[in-house]
């Protein structure tokens, strides 16, 4: 396809991109953070808890972890310990390169810009924008929602309608990629496509999955939306 045609034909059309397990892998980031935390609660945080906070936000995340270690604590406890584990985290996060990003989330992004979609990231993430700094993948996005724009974690939409609102692109004509079972359900409460990113047995709901961004192509994408 010429492409100032596919500029013309995809201008109304967006991607929008969940940053964890999609983009870069920072779960064990994640784990080895909250597992500290857990740590040093007294109680243990195992690999299958760490897989039950995908798509959750920090805050609620916290609340399961107390729940699971049978701890209480106060709302201001609560603060500062989301905030020593982010600390913990984001101490991980500022060695990570370039390298870090997972297989083919560069060459799609740039694909999918050059065919001229919009694109933006829809991230529970309070650290996306450092993140993307650090692998070099800042340029690529239009429009950024992360944790700190939204007040809703996932099922529920809000950051994917913010992201398509940012964009000008109305829900409909936009492709969200997800890793979650939470994140597809928000993407398609917002009305929106998906691509799972994972197991088609676990993603049941939807449009398409693949194993990774580097089994996604242009002609794919342009089949779904």
């Amino acid at each position: 396809m010429h492409p100032a045609l596919a500029l013309i034909m995809f201008k109304h059309k967006a991607c929008i991109f969940d940053l964890d397990g999609v983009i870069v892998d920072t779960a064990i980031y994640h784990f080895k953070a909250w597992k500290r935390l857990a740590n040093k609660l007294n109680f243990d945080f195992t690999e299958e808890e760490n897989e039950k906070l995908k798509g959750i936000s920090r805050v609620r995340s916290l609340e399961l972890i107390l729940e699971w270690g049978g701890v209480k604590k106060t709302e201001t406890e609560r603060l500062q310990l989301a905030t020593l584990k982010n600390d913990w985290y984001v101490e991980m996060v500022n060695q990570m390169r370039k390298d870090d990003t997972l297989p083919g989330a560069s060459e799609f992004l740039k694909a999918v810009k050059d065919a001229g979609y919009k694109t933006a990231l829809g991230s529970a993430s309070k650290n996306a924008t450092i993140i993307l700094k650090k692998v070099g993948l800042l340029d690529f996005f239009d429009v950024i929602v992360d944790g700190n724009q939204v007040s809703a974690s996932k099922p529920d939409p809000e950051v994917f309608l913010k992201g398509a609102e940012g964009l000008g692109i109305e829900p409909i004509n936009c492709v969200v990629f997800e890793d979650a079972i939470a994140g597809v359900e928000a993407a398609k409460a917002g009305g929106m496509k998906v691509v799972g990113i994972g197991s088609a047995d676990v993603l049941k709901d939807a449009d398409l999955v693949v194993a990774g961004l580097y089994k996604m192509n242009l002609e794919k994408l342009e089949k779904i939306i």
